[in-house]
């Protein structure tokens, strides 16, 4: 067989002795391509950028269409947080195997794979007329981006070496930060357009997608692995469904029974045991879809325990603003996206200039502890949130936890794909990513769990202060756990429902900021290594071009 390298360097067979417990590797070229030069990465990534862009869009551009589309099919406000909880399930489950499969198969063909699993589930979702489809399809959308942003980090280490990574995992996080700001405003646009309605924000990323999958055929050339070994299924499926049984039990817990009853022993101890046939067959499997033996490495297993916490964070900050600034202030969908921007704009700010200087410097760490910092001190100060509080207080809190963010996603990455061999950079990528996703998807459930009572709390400690006819059942917009429409409520009642989404948005800040907390003690004991000089395609791994 013959192999041809991106720099067109012919090479017949070379099978090499594998170190550790990785599979050997089937093929080699006899010299490594030569690096790619800036315009050669940038034209390779624009297509992978753009896939990038569609699968973070697809996470915002109904933050602030939610409170709408929960009205309009009759939804509850565990529906609601349900919508969001199943692509980030979804999502969780799927990033290892993804993660696997391009240590495999080709990775360019797995990105489009991604898109095309995308693009079914957003044209379906839009076409949803109950919750319990939407939700589904959003399952069916949470498994391509699961892809998405698992393959973005894995290709880009294939063709950047980890002391240049810095710079382009800057342009990611612009690309991320574009994505995270514009998905809300396009969201809200839709929404308050007639003639659209939010339909169409399951729709809008549609073509996004199918020019991302023409880019990417055309732009992207990478080195690919060919290893013959078999895909650990059993051991995918055993994840899947230890996280999906987590998540089910986090969600519904405290609503369709009691935190502590038979319902909730069931379903942990399940966890736990499906959690336990997954580490021993992992253990045993040839080739798993999580190497166990990556944890040896103290510096992936801290960034995977600080990944699991900054999700928490992440995912409570781009959740929760839209029904704060629409049922606590009263906003316009549209206008709930504007006001989000100081959080973006910090996490755009602190991602591209921490890139440009970790590529210049070579030193990451300080930047890791300085996230954490303002991760930390941002979220605490959000846990004062109430309906009323002055909106300069909030655009600066929200500033700092988008700096947080900026300066802690990326270089975890970064952190753990410069202590791994080629051979284990799509699992290890996909861990520190499955473990952030994990973190959101817990997050949003729990603190969707909690945000649902306070409110219910407050509401009726609202409604009660305004006397016996108030507080009848069916007042306050909320009776059977839905979403209130507050243009319909009279001005004291409207009061009531404000006020209590203001001081539950307050509370589900203030319960997350431990996490970022917990995120900050962990970095501080991750060592600081000196960033490699060359890609992961430079290595005599590589076997051939996609």
């Amino acid at each position: 067989m013959t192999t041809t390298t991106p720099s067109g360097v012919r090479g017949g067979d070379l099978t090499q002795p594998s170190s550790g417990d990785a599979p050997a590797l089937a093929s080699a070229p006899t010299s490594s391509p030569a690096p790619m030069t800036h315009p050669q990465i940038m034209k390779a990534l624009s297509g992978l950028m753009l896939g990038m862009f569609v699968a973070i869009l697809s996470s915002t551009i109904v933050s602030n269409a939610l409170p709408q589309i929960i009205s309009d099919l009759g939804g509850t406000q565990s529906s609601y947080t349900w919508v969001v909880t199943a692509a980030l399930l979804s999502m969780t489950a799927a990033t290892p195997l993804w993660g696997k499969l391009s240590d495999l198969f080709s990775k360019k063909l797995l990105v489009q794979a991604s898109l095309i699993v995308y693009v079914l589930g957003s044209v379906v979702a839009g076409l949803a007329q109950n919750t319990g489809t939407l939700i589904a399809c959003r399952v069916v959308q949470g498994i391509g981006v699961g892809g998405l942003s698992a393959l973005a980090q894995i290709v880009m280490a294939a063709m950047i070496s980890p002391r240049e990574r810095g710079r382009y995992s800057g342009y990611l996080g612009a690309v991320f930060a574009v994505a995270t700001v514009g998905g809300p405003l396009l969201g809200g646009v839709i929404t308050d357009t007639e003639w659209l309605g939010w339909r169409w924000c399951f729709y809008v990323g549609v073509p996004f997608a199918v020019i991302a999958l023409i880019v990417l055929q055309k732009t992207l050339r990478l080195p690919v692995v060919r290893r013959d070994v078999k895909v650990d299924w059993l051991g995918a499926l055993l994840i899947s469904g230890a996280v999906s049984l987590l998540l089910i039990w986090v969600t519904q817990a405290g609503d369709s029974y009691a935190w502590i009853s038979w319902a909730s022993l069931a379903m942990t101890g399940g966890t736990v045991v499906l959690g336990l046939f997954f580490l021993l067959v992992e253990s045993r499997a040839s080739d798993p879809v999580i190497p166990l033996r990556l944890f040896r490495n103290k510096t992936i297993s801290l960034a995977s325990a600080a990944s699991l916490f900054v999700g928490i964070a992440m995912f409570s900050g781009t959740v929760f603003f839209g029904q704060f600034f629409q049922l606590a202030r009263g906003e316009s969908p549209t206008m709930s996206g504007i006001l989000t921007i100081p959080m973006i704009g910090g996490l755009f700010v602190s991602s591209t200039v921490s890139g440009q200087v970790i590529t210049k410097t070579g030193r990451w760490k300080a930047w890791l502890v300085s996230g954490g910092v303002l991760l930390t001190a941002g979220l605490g100060l959000l846990g004062a949130l109430r309906h009323d509080t002055p909106y300069w207080h909030i655009a600066c809190c929200m500033a700092l936890t988008g700096l947080g963010l900026g300066l802690m996603m990326q270089n975890l990455v970064l952190a753990t794909q410069n202590q791994v061999a080629p051979e284990d950079l799509g699992a290890a990528s996909s861990v520190v990513t499955f473990f952030r996703s994990l973190g959101g998807a817990v997050g949003v459930s729990a603190l969707g769990a909690l945000m649902a009572h306070r409110v219910t709390h407050y509401v009726q400690e609202g409604l009660a202060a305004l006397g016996p006819e108030a507080a009848a059942p069916g007042n306050g917009g909320t009776a059977g756990g839905g979403i209130p429409d507050l243009d319909t409520l009279p001005a004291p009642l409207r009061e009531v429902i404000e006020s209590a989404y203001g001081h539950g948005v307050g509370d589900v800040f203030l319960y997350a900021a431990p996490s970022a907390l917990l995120a900050l003690l962990i970095v501080v004991f991750i060592k600081e290594v000196a960033l490699k000089p060359k890609p992961s395609a430079h290595s005599p791994a590589a076997s051939s071009e996609e």
